[in-house]
This record gives C-alpha cells, structure tokens and sequence, in this order.
C-alpha cells in the first residue's frame, strides 16, 4: 500500500503565510537598536538595519515617508523606529517598514539643527566676515512674512511711528508648516530680481520650536546666505535662535526690534541735522571771533597805525646802504690801481727795453730768429741779426773765438 503524499506548500505560499501572519500581529510597533548599514539610495529610499548586542533585523524607509524625515541618521546612532513588520518574498526575510525614525536620548529635530548648523558651517555660511553692512537710511524694506500674523502688523505698526516714508514691500508667505521653507526662500528671490529694494527683513512671531522650523531649514538660511540684498533675520522671541538668524546679515530678536534698528527715524534724523547744525555754528562762531581778535591785534600794530615810518626807515635803510656801497667801490677802485701801477713798474724794469738801454744787445740767427747764446749755435759765413737800442745791425761771421 503505498504512503499518502503529505501536504506541500510552495515557497511562495509560505511566505506569504507567514508575510500575512506578521503582519497582523505586528503592526505599527516601536523598535529600538543601534543604526548599522545605513544607505541612501539614488532613488530615495533608505535601507539600514537595527541592532543590538544579540540580533539584527533588517529596515526599509520608502521615498515617501523619508521626505519628512527632519534629520539624517547615521551609523552607530541609537534611535527608535516604527513601522510594520514586512516580509520581503524575494529575499524571504522579514523586515521593518519605518514610518518615523527618533533618536534616542535628542529630538529629532534638535539633531537636524546640529547637523544642518555644522554642515553648512563647514561652507562658511555663518561667517560674520561674507556679511553685508546693513543701509543706514532705507527708502524700500522688502518683508518676507505671514501677511495675517502680529509679526507684519507690529512691524507696520513701528515703521509708522518711526518714519512713514519708508515704504514697505509685504511677500506673503508661509511661515508655518510643510513646505513654509520653498516660499519664504521665494520672496527672498523675489526682492533679489527688485532693483527698488534697500533691505529685506526675514521673520515670524514666536511658536515652538515646530512653529519656527521652515527658518532651520538648508533652503531657508541658503536663500539668505545667498542673498545679494542685506537679510534682517526677525524670528520669533529673542530667546529663539534658528539658522536663519546666523546666516542673516544682522539678527533681531523680534519682529518689532528689526523694525526699530531697520526703519530711521525722522526724529532722530531731524535731532541729529540740528545737531550738526548747531555744532558747526558754534564753531562758525567761533572761528569769527578768533579772527576778529587776531585782525584787531594786526591793526594794532605800527605797520597799520603809522605805516610811513616803515617806508621812511626802509628808505633811510637804503640810502645808507648806497652811500656804503659807493665808498666801498672808490676803496676797491683805489686799491685795484695802485696794484696795477706796482705790477707795470715791475714789469718795465723787466723789460729787454730797459736792458738794451743799458748797452746791451741781442744777437740771433737771421734765418729762424733763434738768439745766440753761445759760439757753439753758429757757423762761420752765417748771418747773424743783432738788437741795439734804437735799431737792428745784420752782420756775417768770418771768425770764432770760443774762450779758453
């Protein structure tokens, strides 16, 4: 008798039993592990695994649900995920698909500011030295706000007070909620395409840190960062500090003191006109009498009071100096002529004149008129010149006698 075929189930049925049996029994629980295996994928899901010190399940974050994800996990990291029990059929492993991932011991959202805020302080995007001055004297403040909230209100409310020619630009915006952060980063672009617009100021009333989240967002503070207009961050109390109001180039505490440090007052400007005025008036005034003290000292003087006596003094100055001169030029004159007789004198008793005059005379070759002075300078039939006081003898040579 042969053995009845016992009932079979093909991999397949099985796991969807099983797939089934999970599911219902675990549905929308809580797990708590260490992140391991972490991976976002191109197409936007993330896939990663829980673990503790004596097994490992696997985990799933479709593209959908991880949209709203406020922070990034990361390896190593303790948190709390939940989610359905899964079985993936092809793989044939059961799995968690996580609907909302927490960290364990920070909020989620606490997390997502310290790793937005070092992220982008990496890039430098919160450094005070890429900051732009903010104008002194505004004509046109964009505001990126709720156009309903006490925020815009009091910022009007100020300005009217302060100075009411300053125009005011209002973008509304969603400050609140999912995607707040696309719209307030639109009227940041919008004042940016403007021509018109001297200053714009970013901000909301106060809320919870939730409230306050579209301005910690990567969109909103590089919206800011990347304005070419000044930013004045204005978001909630002066106790809220989001990463907008580090990436601005100046952070109000509240909506109401941006428009008191954005909008210039008429007042202050009219007090400090009247101010400089009566500053350079004085000094005018000033100035006036100091001059006049020193005019009336330079008429006091001689010069203003008997102004001939200087010219006559110059004049008798100057006749003294001509007579001075005169005798000093008949000395000099003197003087010159009495050297010069004393140099002719010598000269003419140095004088060959005076020599011949004496009797003497000069003998010298006729041909080249170089004087004799010796025997030896002459030949026999040469003809000789000789110089006497009143004229001149040519003579030939028919004898020498040199001495002996």
């Amino acid at each position: 008798m042969m053995r009845a075929q016992p009932k079979a189930f093909t991999v397949t049925a099985i796991t969807r039993m099983i797939k089934s049996a999970l599911e219902e029994m675990y549905p929308d629980i809580w797990i708590e592990g260490e992140m391991s295996g972490y991976i976002h994928h191109s197409s936007g899901h993330r896939y990663f695994s829980l673990k503790d010190e004596n097994a490992v399940i696997k985990c799933a974050m479709w593209r959908s649900v991880g949209a709203y994800l406020k922070f990034e996990p990361k390896n190593g990291q303790k948190v709390l995920c939940r989610g359905d029990i899964t079985v993936y059929e092809k793989g044939g492993q059961y799995q968690l698909s996580c609907k909302e991932i927490v960290p364990v011991g920070i909020g989620p959202l606490e997390l997502a500011f310290r790793q937005l805020f070092e992220k982008l302080s990496a890039e430098g995007l919160f450094e005070e030295a890429r900051k732009k001055p903010i104008p002194e004297y505004p004509a046109r403040i964009g505001i990126v706000t709720s156009p309903t909230g006490a925020a815009i209100r009091d910022i009007i409310q100020i300005s009217k007070r302060r100075n009411n020619t300053v125009q005011l630009i209002i973008y509304p915006a969603q400050v609140q909620g999912d995607g707040a952060e696309k719209t307030i980063a639109a009227g940041i672009e919008y004042f940016n395409g403007r021509d018109d617009i001297d200053l714009i100021i970013c901000g909301r009333g106060g809320g919870s840190l939730e409230d306050l989240w579209p301005f910690n967002t990567e969109v909103t503070v590089r919206a800011i960062a990347g304005s070419r207009i000044p930013v004045v961050s204005a978001v909630g109390h002066e106790i809220d500090v989001t990463l907008s109001d580090m990436a601005a180039d100046l952070r109000a505490p509240t909506p109401s003191a941006a428009a008191e440090l954005t909008v210039w007052s008429k007042q202050e400007f009219k007090e400090r006109i009247e101010g400089l005025v009566y500053t350079q008036t004085q000094r005018l005034k000033s100035q006036v009498r100091q001059a006049r003290q020193e005019l009336s000292g330079l008429l006091q003087r001689t010069v203003y009071t008997r102004p001939f006596d200087q010219i006559n003094q110059r004049r008798q100055y100057i006749d003294q100096l001509t007579r001075l001169a005169n005798s000093a030029g008949k000395n000099l004159f003197e003087r010159y002529r009495n050297s010069l007789s004393l140099v002719l004198s010598r000269l003419e008793t140095l004088s060959p004149l005076k020599t011949l005059a004496r009797g003497y005379s000069v003998t010298r070759r006729l041909d080249d008129q170089t004087v004799v002075s010796s025997v030896k300078a002459v030949r026999t039939g040469e003809t000789l010149e000789t110089i006497v006081t009143d004229g001149r003898l040519q003579t030939v040579v028919n004898k020498i006698v040199p001495e002996t």
